[in-house]
């Protein structure tokens, strides 16, 4: 039996035996929020202070107590068969569960979540994976993955034409081989085909990774394991907003309060900021549009709560620059001075000044 599944069964005996004795069973769950978390430039995550929330089984919380349990069941059978099943898999597979079962969701989703924290594994160690694929890959990287003889199967990712290799929901199995010169994450779908259209990756002997928005848990897992085991530097290219700069860049590097329990394992702490930066705004001419309210309230709220900011300068008067001019730009923004102004000009310029970009 596996060491998750052995967990597993040891938690649930545990709350059988406290029930016969007539005993009321807890179960403690990390708190997953920004507050319970502190930034370890050593370590280069953000990481749980400690604080936890008891849940404790009485006439109010016996709903969700044995929702907890079920779904702690659901994996232990998912580990041992070694099967997989997403999200919303496990939600419909619910309503079997007679008044156990999920109304919603997200309800389904949250208690996944605590079984993460309260085993402190990944979510793909319990069996559950995401809806969504992890990102797209171009450039200079074989991905070494199984066929389905299980034998090895080499994906050369320069040989995809226009399109781009899809990284897998798990990542763990993959081996990699390359001579590229670093990583380049790139926010949106848009610049990343343009990126791929000209074959900038061979320009600059590169890997362009698309990590369409917000990166999924596999495409931070998959760009963390090319960083530490091909020792690449990681560079990402975001839009100039709070919610590039904080949401995508700041989760991609260091994580974020809600998963701080799980950090370890997916984010990127050598990644750098290659922009789009406040500066850049001014050196490069670019259009911009108006700072919206809630752009203002995430940008003063990583100044004040946020601890990976807070231990950074740099970031401090990036923000404060970023305020005070009270405007944001995007990616695809470069394209007013002609399409490929970003490679033939912003790129190599900024690659050529890497000591300058933001940590």
């Amino acid at each position: 039996m596996s060491k998750v599944a052995n967990q597993i069964k040891e938690t649930a005996s545990s709350v059988r035996n406290k029930i016969q004795r007539k005993s009321k069973p807890t179960l403690s769950f990390p708190l997953r929020s920004l507050s319970n978390v502190k930034y370890h430039p050593k370590k280069g995550f953000l990481e749980l202070k400690g604080k936890k929330k008891v849940r404790t089984l009485t006439v109010a919380t016996v709903k969700t107590f044995a929702q907890t349990l079920r779904m702690m069941s659901q994996a232990k059978t998912l580990v041992e068969d070694d099967e997989i099943m997403t999200k919303r898999e496990a939600y419909y597979v619910s309503k079997n569960w007679d008044d156990a079962r999920f109304d919603e969701q997200p309800e389904s989703d949250t208690v996944i979540d605590d079984i993460e924290g309260l085993f402190e594994v990944n979510r793909e160690q319990l069996g559950f994976i995401p809806e969504e694929k992890g990102g797209e890959i171009a450039g200079k990287l074989v991905v070494i993955d199984r066929g389905s003889d299980g034998r090895p199967l080499r994906i050369d990712c320069t040989k995809f034409g226009s399109g781009a290799y899809s990284i897998p929901s798990s990542v763990e199995h993959l081996k990699f081989e390359t001579k590229a010169r670093f990583v380049l994450a790139i926010e949106t779908a848009g610049m990343f085909q343009r990126l791929v259209k000209h074959n900038y990756w061979r320009k600059a002997n590169c890997i362009l990774i698309s990590m369409g928005g917000v990166p999924t848990r596999a495409c931070r897992r998959f760009i963390r394991r090319i960083a530490d085991e091909l020792k690449l530097p990681v560079y990402a290219f975001v839009d100039c907003d709070p919610y590039g700069m904080f949401n995508i860049y700041r989760t991609l590097k260091v994580g974020s309060g809600n998963a701080a329990h799980i950090n370890r394992y997916f984010c990127v702490p050598s990644a750098r900021f290659l922009g789009v930066t406040p500066q850049d705004i001014v050196n490069y001419k670019l259009p911009t549009h108006p700072l919206k309210e809630v752009d203002i309230k995430r940008a003063k709220d990583a100044l004040k709560n946020d601890p990976f900011v807070q231990h950074y300068k740099p970031w401090q008067d990036a923000i404060k620059q970023l305020l005070d001019m009270g405007v944001r730009a995007e990616q695809q923004a470069f394209a007013v001075h002609n399409l490929n102004y970003v490679i033939e000009h912003y790129l190599p310029e900024k690659l050529a000044a890497r000591k300058t970009f933001l940590p």
